[in-house]
Protein backbone atom coordinates (compact mmCIF):
# COMPACT_ATOMS: atom_id res chain seq x y z
CA UNK A 1 0.00 0.00 0.00
CA UNK A 2 1.01 3.26 -0.80
CA UNK A 3 0.53 6.42 1.40
CA UNK A 4 3.18 8.95 0.60
CA UNK A 5 2.36 9.28 -2.97
CA UNK A 6 2.07 12.88 -4.29
CA UNK A 7 2.08 15.07 -7.37
CA UNK A 8 5.13 16.55 -6.88
CA UNK A 9 7.07 19.35 -8.64
CA UNK A 10 9.20 16.50 -10.61
CA UNK A 11 5.90 14.77 -11.24
CA UNK A 12 4.28 17.30 -12.61
CA UNK A 13 7.09 19.34 -14.44
CA UNK A 14 5.93 18.74 -17.79
CA UNK A 15 3.01 21.00 -16.76
CA UNK A 16 4.81 23.89 -15.56
CA UNK A 17 5.02 26.84 -18.09
CA UNK A 18 7.93 27.33 -20.10
CA UNK A 19 7.49 27.88 -23.82
CA UNK A 20 5.41 24.63 -24.26
CA UNK A 21 1.92 23.55 -25.86
CA UNK A 22 -1.47 24.16 -24.15
CA UNK A 23 -2.34 20.75 -25.55
CA UNK A 24 -1.53 17.62 -23.14
CA UNK A 25 -0.45 14.50 -25.09
CA UNK A 26 -2.28 11.76 -23.50
CA UNK A 27 -4.15 8.62 -24.69
CA UNK A 28 -7.71 8.44 -24.36
CA UNK A 29 -9.06 7.42 -20.98
CA UNK A 30 -11.31 4.07 -21.20
CA UNK A 31 -13.88 2.85 -18.59
CA UNK A 32 -14.55 -0.70 -17.07
CA UNK A 33 -14.85 -3.16 -19.94
CA UNK A 34 -16.80 -5.52 -17.49
CA UNK A 35 -19.56 -2.84 -16.76
CA UNK A 36 -19.68 -1.84 -20.76
CA UNK A 37 -20.87 -5.98 -21.01
CA UNK A 38 -22.52 -6.95 -18.02
CA UNK A 39 -26.33 -6.22 -16.79
CA UNK A 40 -26.16 -3.03 -14.39
CA UNK A 41 -29.07 -3.30 -11.84
CA UNK A 42 -30.89 -0.33 -10.97
CA UNK A 43 -28.92 1.66 -8.71
CA UNK A 44 -28.62 0.08 -4.65
CA UNK A 45 -29.79 2.12 -1.73
CA UNK A 46 -28.02 0.34 0.97
CA UNK A 47 -24.24 -1.69 1.30
CA UNK A 48 -26.38 -4.91 0.38
CA UNK A 49 -28.98 -5.75 -2.77
CA UNK A 50 -30.12 -8.94 -2.52
CA UNK A 51 -31.42 -11.43 -5.89
CA UNK A 52 -34.05 -14.45 -5.14
CA UNK A 53 -31.97 -17.24 -8.03
CA UNK A 54 -34.22 -20.47 -8.94
CA UNK A 55 -32.34 -23.13 -7.07
CA UNK A 56 -34.58 -26.12 -8.30
CA UNK A 57 -36.95 -26.67 -11.58
CA UNK A 58 -40.70 -27.42 -11.62
CA UNK A 59 -41.25 -31.01 -13.01
CA UNK A 60 -44.67 -32.09 -15.02
CA UNK A 61 -45.72 -35.42 -14.99
CA UNK A 62 -47.90 -37.58 -17.37
CA UNK A 63 -51.49 -38.77 -15.59
CA UNK A 64 -51.51 -42.93 -15.80
CA UNK A 65 -55.05 -43.46 -14.45
CA UNK A 66 -54.71 -47.21 -14.85
CA UNK A 67 -51.91 -47.11 -12.98
CA UNK A 68 -53.82 -45.13 -10.32
CA UNK A 69 -56.35 -47.57 -10.14
CA UNK A 70 -57.14 -49.75 -12.44
CA UNK A 71 -60.82 -50.07 -11.10
CA UNK A 72 -61.58 -46.21 -12.42
CA UNK A 73 -59.59 -45.66 -15.87
CA UNK A 74 -61.16 -42.02 -16.38
CA UNK A 75 -59.74 -40.98 -12.20
CA UNK A 76 -55.90 -40.52 -12.02
CA UNK A 77 -53.89 -38.50 -9.55
CA UNK A 78 -51.92 -36.25 -10.30
CA UNK A 79 -48.24 -35.48 -8.49
CA UNK A 80 -46.54 -32.68 -6.73
CA UNK A 81 -44.04 -30.47 -7.91
CA UNK A 82 -41.93 -27.90 -6.05
CA UNK A 83 -40.04 -24.91 -7.14
CA UNK A 84 -36.94 -23.63 -4.68
CA UNK A 85 -35.18 -19.86 -4.56
CA UNK A 86 -31.88 -18.89 -2.57
CA UNK A 87 -30.62 -15.44 -2.22
CA UNK A 88 -27.70 -14.26 -3.98
CA UNK A 89 -26.16 -10.68 -2.62
CA UNK A 90 -24.71 -8.07 -4.82
CA UNK A 91 -22.43 -5.94 -2.01
CA UNK A 92 -21.21 -2.31 -2.61
CA UNK A 93 -17.92 -1.88 -1.37
CA UNK A 94 -15.63 1.25 -1.52
CA UNK A 95 -13.07 2.20 -4.22
CA UNK A 96 -10.91 5.26 -3.33
CA UNK A 97 -7.79 7.16 -3.57
CA UNK A 98 -6.53 10.76 -2.63
CA UNK A 99 -4.12 12.45 -5.40
CA UNK A 100 -2.14 15.07 -2.91
CA UNK A 101 -0.30 18.21 -4.40
CA UNK A 102 1.95 20.87 -2.75
CA UNK A 103 -0.11 24.63 -3.87
CA UNK A 104 2.82 25.62 -4.76
CA UNK A 105 3.51 23.26 -7.77
CA UNK A 106 -0.42 23.70 -8.25
CA UNK A 107 0.08 27.62 -8.42
CA UNK A 108 2.85 26.78 -11.20
CA UNK A 109 0.77 24.77 -13.94
CA UNK A 110 -0.55 26.89 -16.66
CA UNK A 111 -3.61 23.89 -16.81
CA UNK A 112 -6.18 22.62 -14.61
CA UNK A 113 -5.00 19.84 -12.99
CA UNK A 114 -7.98 18.29 -11.57
CA UNK A 115 -9.44 18.46 -15.02
CA UNK A 116 -6.72 16.22 -16.33
CA UNK A 117 -6.51 13.58 -13.39
CA UNK A 118 -10.18 13.39 -13.34
CA UNK A 119 -10.46 11.27 -16.75
CA UNK A 120 -7.81 9.16 -15.72
CA UNK A 121 -8.78 8.31 -12.25
CA UNK A 122 -12.10 6.90 -13.62
CA UNK A 123 -9.70 4.70 -16.28
CA UNK A 124 -7.87 3.60 -12.91
CA UNK A 125 -11.31 3.10 -11.10
CA UNK A 126 -12.67 0.92 -14.28
CA UNK A 127 -9.05 -0.82 -14.70
CA UNK A 128 -9.36 -1.76 -10.83
CA UNK A 129 -13.16 -3.42 -11.22
CA UNK A 130 -12.33 -5.10 -14.53
CA UNK A 131 -9.11 -6.79 -12.57
CA UNK A 132 -11.03 -7.88 -9.56
CA UNK A 133 -13.66 -9.45 -11.40
CA UNK A 134 -12.17 -10.95 -14.04
CA UNK A 135 -9.59 -12.32 -11.89
CA UNK A 136 -9.71 -11.64 -8.21
CA UNK A 137 -6.92 -8.93 -8.11
CA UNK A 138 -7.29 -6.96 -4.35
CA UNK A 139 -11.08 -8.50 -4.31
CA UNK A 140 -13.08 -7.95 -0.78
CA UNK A 141 -14.07 -10.90 1.06
CA UNK A 142 -17.82 -10.28 0.26
CA UNK A 143 -17.22 -10.01 -2.97
CA UNK A 144 -17.67 -13.86 -5.65
CA UNK A 145 -15.37 -15.84 -7.48
CA UNK A 146 -13.68 -14.11 -10.18
CA UNK A 147 -14.47 -15.54 -13.75
CA UNK A 148 -10.95 -17.07 -13.48
CA UNK A 149 -11.78 -19.30 -10.22
CA UNK A 150 -15.02 -19.86 -11.14
CA UNK A 151 -14.36 -20.83 -14.77
CA UNK A 152 -11.43 -23.05 -13.50
CA UNK A 153 -13.70 -25.03 -11.15
CA UNK A 154 -16.43 -25.93 -13.71
CA UNK A 155 -13.75 -26.83 -16.18
CA UNK A 156 -14.52 -23.78 -18.32
CA UNK A 157 -10.90 -23.28 -19.31
CA UNK A 158 -9.74 -23.71 -22.81
CA UNK A 159 -5.91 -24.10 -23.76
CA UNK A 160 -5.49 -23.00 -27.63
CA UNK A 161 -2.09 -25.45 -27.38
CA UNK A 162 -4.63 -28.15 -27.44
CA UNK A 163 -6.38 -27.68 -30.18
CA UNK A 164 -5.70 -27.10 -34.03
CA UNK A 165 -6.26 -23.78 -34.77
CA UNK A 166 -8.21 -20.74 -32.80
CA UNK A 167 -11.73 -21.67 -34.92
CA UNK A 168 -11.19 -24.74 -33.18
CA UNK A 169 -10.70 -23.82 -30.29
CA UNK A 170 -13.76 -21.50 -29.88
CA UNK A 171 -16.36 -23.59 -31.46
CA UNK A 172 -15.14 -27.21 -31.90
CA UNK A 173 -16.16 -30.22 -28.73
CA UNK A 174 -14.51 -28.49 -25.83
CA UNK A 175 -14.04 -25.36 -27.45
CA UNK A 176 -15.41 -21.84 -25.79
CA UNK A 177 -18.34 -21.73 -27.09
CA UNK A 178 -19.13 -25.39 -26.70
CA UNK A 179 -18.70 -25.36 -22.83
CA UNK A 180 -20.78 -22.32 -22.12
CA UNK A 181 -23.69 -23.74 -24.37
CA UNK A 182 -23.63 -27.30 -23.03
CA UNK A 183 -24.16 -25.78 -19.73
CA UNK A 184 -27.65 -23.82 -20.82
CA UNK A 185 -26.09 -20.54 -21.72
CA UNK A 186 -25.04 -18.36 -25.07
CA UNK A 187 -22.33 -16.66 -25.67
CA UNK A 188 -23.38 -13.09 -26.05
CA UNK A 189 -19.84 -11.41 -25.92
CA UNK A 190 -16.24 -11.29 -25.18
CA UNK A 191 -13.53 -9.59 -23.93
CA UNK A 192 -10.02 -10.29 -25.34
CA UNK A 193 -6.38 -9.40 -25.04
CA UNK A 194 -4.74 -7.46 -27.62
CA UNK A 195 -2.86 -10.32 -29.16
CA UNK A 196 -6.32 -12.09 -30.10
CA UNK A 197 -6.92 -9.37 -33.09
CA UNK A 198 -3.86 -10.93 -34.43
CA UNK A 199 -4.92 -14.26 -34.35
CA UNK A 200 -8.70 -13.58 -35.37
CA UNK A 201 -7.11 -11.66 -38.02
CA UNK A 202 -4.86 -14.40 -39.40
CA UNK A 203 -7.83 -16.94 -38.89
CA UNK A 204 -9.18 -17.77 -42.57
CA UNK A 205 -11.03 -20.77 -44.60
CA UNK A 206 -9.60 -22.65 -47.22
CA UNK A 207 -10.19 -20.43 -49.82
CA UNK A 208 -7.99 -17.22 -48.13
CA UNK A 209 -10.57 -15.44 -47.40
CA UNK A 210 -10.77 -13.89 -43.03
CA UNK A 211 -13.06 -16.27 -41.20
CA UNK A 212 -14.41 -13.28 -38.84
CA UNK A 213 -15.56 -10.05 -39.58
CA UNK A 214 -13.50 -6.86 -38.78
CA UNK A 215 -14.02 -3.23 -38.97
CA UNK A 216 -13.16 -0.15 -37.13
CA UNK A 217 -16.03 1.83 -35.30
CA UNK A 218 -14.79 5.00 -34.03
CA UNK A 219 -11.55 4.14 -33.54
CA UNK A 220 -11.61 1.11 -32.15
CA UNK A 221 -11.45 -2.25 -33.42
CA UNK A 222 -14.25 -4.50 -34.57
CA UNK A 223 -14.67 -8.13 -34.53
CA UNK A 224 -17.98 -10.43 -34.42
CA UNK A 225 -17.52 -14.01 -33.53
CA UNK A 226 -21.15 -15.45 -34.02
CA UNK A 227 -22.77 -12.26 -33.49
CA UNK A 228 -20.73 -11.78 -29.88
CA UNK A 229 -18.56 -8.55 -30.08
CA UNK A 230 -15.47 -9.14 -29.15
CA UNK A 231 -14.26 -5.91 -27.07
CA UNK A 232 -10.36 -4.93 -26.58
CA UNK A 233 -9.81 -2.80 -23.37
CA UNK A 234 -7.68 -0.25 -23.50
CA UNK A 235 -7.71 0.50 -19.86
CA UNK A 236 -4.87 -1.71 -19.24
CA UNK A 237 -6.75 -4.81 -17.74
CA UNK A 238 -5.70 -7.35 -20.44
CA UNK A 239 -2.50 -5.61 -21.38
CA UNK A 240 -0.39 -7.90 -20.10
CA UNK A 241 -3.26 -10.59 -19.59
CA UNK A 242 -2.35 -14.28 -19.23
CA UNK A 243 -6.18 -15.17 -20.59
CA UNK A 244 -6.21 -14.43 -24.41
CA UNK A 245 -10.63 -14.66 -23.99
CA UNK A 246 -13.10 -14.39 -21.58
CA UNK A 247 -16.29 -15.53 -23.10
CA UNK A 248 -19.54 -16.00 -21.88
CA UNK A 249 -23.72 -15.05 -21.39
CA UNK A 250 -22.46 -11.18 -19.73
CA UNK A 251 -26.20 -10.96 -18.98
CA UNK A 252 -26.03 -13.51 -16.66
CA UNK A 253 -23.07 -10.78 -14.72
CA UNK A 254 -24.70 -7.92 -12.80
CA UNK A 255 -23.36 -5.16 -10.76
CA UNK A 256 -25.18 -2.12 -9.20
CA UNK A 257 -23.85 1.36 -8.07
CA UNK A 258 -24.32 2.09 -4.73
CA UNK A 259 -22.11 5.86 -5.41
CA UNK A 260 -20.78 6.73 -8.32
CA UNK A 261 -17.78 8.26 -9.03
CA UNK A 262 -17.57 11.66 -7.08
CA UNK A 263 -14.37 13.54 -6.31
CA UNK A 264 -14.01 16.10 -3.21
CA UNK A 265 -11.33 18.88 -3.17
CA UNK A 266 -9.56 18.38 0.52
CA UNK A 267 -7.55 21.03 1.82
CA UNK A 268 -7.29 20.14 5.97
CA UNK A 269 -7.35 17.13 6.15
CA UNK A 270 -3.97 14.59 7.15
CA UNK A 271 -3.36 11.70 5.67
CA UNK A 272 -1.84 9.10 7.73
CA UNK A 273 -0.21 5.57 6.27
CA UNK A 274 -1.79 1.86 8.16
CA UNK A 275 0.10 2.48 11.17
CA UNK A 276 -1.32 5.66 11.53
CA UNK A 277 1.45 7.94 11.11
CA UNK A 278 1.11 11.29 9.56
CA UNK A 279 2.43 11.47 5.95
CA UNK A 280 0.86 14.59 4.82
CA UNK A 281 -0.99 17.59 7.02
CA UNK A 282 -2.55 19.37 4.17
CA UNK A 283 -2.69 22.70 6.43
CA UNK A 284 0.32 22.47 7.98
CA UNK A 285 2.20 21.80 4.51
CA UNK A 286 0.26 24.16 2.10
CA UNK A 287 -1.20 21.04 0.34
CA UNK A 288 -4.87 19.89 -1.66
CA UNK A 289 -5.78 16.99 -2.66
CA UNK A 290 -8.29 15.38 -4.77
CA UNK A 291 -10.60 12.67 -2.80
CA UNK A 292 -11.86 10.10 -5.42
CA UNK A 293 -14.52 7.47 -4.52
CA UNK A 294 -17.31 5.14 -5.45
CA UNK A 295 -19.06 1.99 -3.88
CA UNK A 296 -19.60 -0.80 -6.59
CA UNK A 297 -20.61 -4.37 -6.54
CA UNK A 298 -21.40 -7.47 -8.10
CA UNK A 299 -22.60 -10.94 -8.51
CA UNK A 300 -23.05 -13.76 -10.56
CA UNK A 301 -26.10 -15.83 -9.75
CA UNK A 302 -26.03 -19.01 -12.00
CA UNK A 303 -29.55 -20.05 -11.56
CA UNK A 304 -30.33 -23.46 -12.18
CA UNK A 305 -31.76 -24.35 -15.81
CA UNK A 306 -32.55 -27.40 -17.38
CA UNK A 307 -29.41 -27.85 -19.29
CA UNK A 308 -27.42 -28.29 -15.96
CA UNK A 309 -28.87 -28.71 -12.58
CA UNK A 310 -25.58 -28.79 -11.07
CA UNK A 311 -24.68 -25.62 -9.67
CA UNK A 312 -20.48 -27.29 -9.18
CA UNK A 313 -20.42 -27.60 -13.04
CA UNK A 314 -22.94 -24.99 -14.23
CA UNK A 315 -21.02 -21.58 -15.49
CA UNK A 316 -21.67 -19.19 -17.67
CA UNK A 317 -18.07 -18.41 -18.72
CA UNK A 318 -15.13 -20.01 -20.13
CA UNK A 319 -11.50 -18.54 -21.01
CA UNK A 320 -9.13 -18.82 -23.68
CA UNK A 321 -5.55 -19.67 -22.39
CA UNK A 322 -2.34 -20.16 -24.09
Amino acid sequence: MAFNNNISRTDAGALIPEEASQQILSHVPELSAVMGMARRLPDISRGQYRIPVVTALPEAYWINPSANNPQTPDIGLKQTTEVNWDSVYVYAEELAVIVPIPEVVKDDLDYDIWGEVQPLLSEAFGRAFDNTVLRGTNAPANFPDDLVTGATAAGHVVSLGNHVDIYDALFNLGGVHNLVEEDGYMVTGHIAAPSMMSRLRSCRGADGAPVFSASMVNGVPFFDILGGQVRFPRNGCMAASPQYLFSGDWSQLVWAMRQDLTYKVLDQAVITDAQGAVVFNLAQQDMVALRAVMRIGWALPNPINPSNANAATRYPFSILTA
